[in-house]
C-alpha cells in the first residue's frame, strides 16, 4: 500500500485516539524557530489536524499539507473554524506552495513516509531564506513500563510491520540530511490516560494494525484486552511518550 493511501480508514480513530504535542514543545517552536502570530507555517503530512491546530491556537497562518482524502477531511471538519487554517491537497515533496512563502515548516509524525530527497529540495524551495523546520514525533520510552513492555510485545506478535515501521521513525542521519548539519533536538514528557475503548482506538489508528477482516485482527484484540485487564487501575492504563522535536535550517549546509 502506498504511504498516502495507509490511513483512508483509520481517519476517525487517528483524530480521535492519537495523542497530543505538549505545551513545551510548542513553546520550543516559538522560541526558537519562528513560530509567531501570522506566521506562515507549512505543517507537512497534517493528517487529521492534531499538530495543525496547536500551531493555529499560537496565531500561526497554517497550510496543512496532506495527501491522504480521508485524513483531509477529518482536518477540515475540526479546523475550518480558525481564520489562519489552509487545508491543502499535496505532498511533502510537492506540496503547490509558492516559493520562499513559509517562515516554518513542520512534520508530526509523518517524516518516515516523505521521500527524502525530494522533500529536502521542497522544503528549501517553499522556506525563506535561513528558515527552520522542526520534525516532532511522540515515541515510547525505550525503557518501558510493565504494561508498555506487554503492549509492544503484543505488537511485535501481532502486527507484522510493526517493526520495520518503528525502525524507520526518528531516523536521525535521514533527519540530519533534511534539516542541515547543526540540527538540534529537545525532548519533552507526554502521556496518554487511555480506558480500553482509548487503549483499542490508539492502537487501531496504527497503520500496521491489522484491521477487521484480517486472521490477526480478532486474537490482537482479544490480547490488547488481557493486557489491559492485567495493567489497568481505576479503569485507566497510562501510555507514556518521549515528545522529541528536532529542528534546524534545510537551506544551510
Amino acid at each position: 500500500m502506498q504511504p498516502t493511501e495507509r490511513f483512508s480508514t483509520r481517519a476517525d480513530s487517528y483524530a480521535r485516539h492519537r495523542p497530543s504535542y505538549p505545551a513545551a514543545a510548542i513553546e520550543l517552536l516559538g522560541a526558537r524557530c519562528g513560530l509567531k502570530r501570522g506566521a506562515p507555517v507549512a505543517d507537512l503530512g497534517s493528517g487529521t489536524g492534531i499538530l495543525t491546530e496547536l500551531l493555529l491556537k499560537r496565531g500561526a497562518v497554517v497550510f496543512a499539507v496532506e495527501p491522504n482524502d480521508a485524513m483531509r477531511a477529518a482536518a477540515e471538519a475540526r479546523l475550518t473554524g480558525y481564520p489562519g487554517f489552509h487545508s491543502v491537497k499535496g505532498t511533502a515533496e510537492s506540496t503547490t506552495l509558492a516559493a520562499a512563502s513559509v517562515a516554518l515548516l513542520v512534520a508530526g509524525q509523518a517524516f518516515h513516509w516523505f521521500d527524502l530527497a525530494g522533500a529536502r529540495l521542497e522544503a528549501q524551495r517553499v522556506l525563506c531564506s535561513d528558515a527552520w523546520a522542526a520534525l516532532l514525533w511522540n515515541e515510547r520510552p525505550p525503557q518501558p513500563s510493565a504494561f508498555l513492555a506487554d503492549y509492544e510485545a503484543l505488537l511485535r506478535r501481532r502486527a507484522p510491520e510493526y517493526t520495520r515501521i518503528v525502525a524507520s521513525r526518528a531516523d536521525v542521519p535521514a533527519m540530519r540530511e533534511f534539516l542541515g548539519a547543526e540540527m538540534q533536538l529537545q525532548t519533552f514528557p507526554n502521556q496518554q490516560v487511555l480506558d480500553f475503548e482509548g487503549l483499542e482506538g490508539r492502537l487501531m489508528s496504527s497503520s500496521y494494525a491489522p484491521q477487521a477482516g484480517h486472521p490477526d485482527h480478532a486474537p490482537m484484540l482479544a490480547e490488547l484486552r488481557a493486557v489491559f485487564d492485567r495493567h489497568a487501575q481505576g479503569g485507566h492504563v497510562v501510555m507514556p511518550y518521549e515528545t522529541l522535536v528536532y529542528f534546524g535550517r534545510p537551506g544551510g549546509s
